[in-house]
């Protein structure tokens, strides 16, 4: 049984863990990102909380690999955090080569979407799939794509940025663009939807319960509007109803690209499933092909809260196994040889 180390870098924390492949958490610690502070402050933390976790593990185990999730844009492949919106001034940020001159180690770098996929599939709701897609939609929506049994990145490590899809001519504001996939299906767009809706209704005299005054409705959140839908205000399921409505568009785009046997979706839908469910089929059914629909499933996470534990130790995991694969040169040479 392997250890690997895993960090967690978001833009309100960022989490160290030590665990196996079980999967199995052994150790965590976290602590405010404090981007306010800039880059250096944080990065000092996690190398010294990833030294001091190795050093200790390689007492009695040993660690494979660490493991880095982040959101994006990153280039993977060199290990570079470019410029996340989440993460103001880390701008070129070589994560990977600062952690393995701290630990000696293996590091290896994926987007929280990807690191996402990769765990679900291995160890939550995309188990046996051979093809199956992640969708965040949390604070934003991406993608993390598993095809044919492996990671799909694209030529520039930028495949599944789907929140940039427009499915709209005009609405919320998502990824830097109106009417997007992100701005219809995540908590930042499902917010919006619910200031614009909660606004029109006060300037027509129209209550609503759970935002009375247009200051309430100016700082409406996304958890305030499915509160509120959960427990059955007319108002924010018409909100909820409206965003479930281009999310099954946006799926049905998917299924009919990419042909994916599982759609799992996490963080809004996983809690709330039940308030998106019924718009969201109803309309994969009106807009996708049929054949390719009935091949798919569409299922919450199941990783729950510790799914970004699980995605930065997947990430360690995945590049060692990928590291230790012969190339396609070894792979010759072993058969001349036989």
């Amino acid at each position: 049984m392997r250890r690997f180390l895993g960090v967690d870098i978001g833009g309100t924390k960022c989490a160290i863990v030590l665990g196996t492949d079980e999967p199995r958490v052994i150790e965590r610690t976290s602590f405010p990102t404090e981007v306010e502070r800039g880059p250096g402050h944080a990065i000092s933390r996690i190398a010294e909380v990833v030294a001091r976790f190795a050093r200790r593990a390689d007492r009695a185990q040993g660690i494979a690999a660490v493991g880095v999730s982040c959101g994006g844009p990153l280039d993977s492949g060199r290990g570079v955090i470019l410029s996340p919106p989440n993460l103001p001034g880390w701008d070129r940020i070589e994560i990977v080569s600062i952690l393995e001159r701290e630990t000696g180690l293996p590091v290896f770098l994926q987007n929280d979407a990807d690191a996402c996929a990769l765990a679900e599939w291995r160890w939550g709701a995309g188990r046996g799939c051979r093809d199956m897609i992640f969708l965040t939609f949390g604070t934003g929506m991406g993608a993390g794509l598993i095809l044919g049994g492996r990671l799909y990145s694209g030529a520039s490590g930028m495949a599944g940025e789907v929140g940039h899809v427009r499915l709209a001519t005009d609405g919320p504001i998502g990824y830097g663009k109106r009417g997007s996939f992100e701005g219809f299906a995540s908590g930042g767009g499902i917010a919006q939807l619910a200031r614009e809706e909660v606004a029109h209704r006060h300037e027509r005299g129209e209550p609503v319960l759970f935002a009375p005054t247009p200051e309430e409705a100016n700082r409406l959140t996304a958890r305030e509007v499915i509160a509120a839908a959960e427990g059955g205000d007319p108002v924010a399921l018409s909100i909820v109803e409206s965003s479930a409505s281009y999310l099954g568009r946006g799926l049905a785009m998917l299924i009919d690209i990419l042909n994916p046997e599982r759609i799992v979706i996490g963080s809004i839908f996983a809690r709330a499933e039940r308030l998106f469910r019924g718009r969201v089929e109803e309309v994969i059914r009106q807009e996708a092909l049929e054949p390719s629909r009935l091949r798919c499933s569409v299922v919450p996470a199941a990783l729950g809260e510790q799914i970004g534990d699980f995605a930065s130790l997947c990430v360690a995991l995945e590049g060692s196994r990928v590291r230790e694969e012969p190339t396609s040169g070894e792979r010759q040479a072993e058969r001349d040889e036989e």
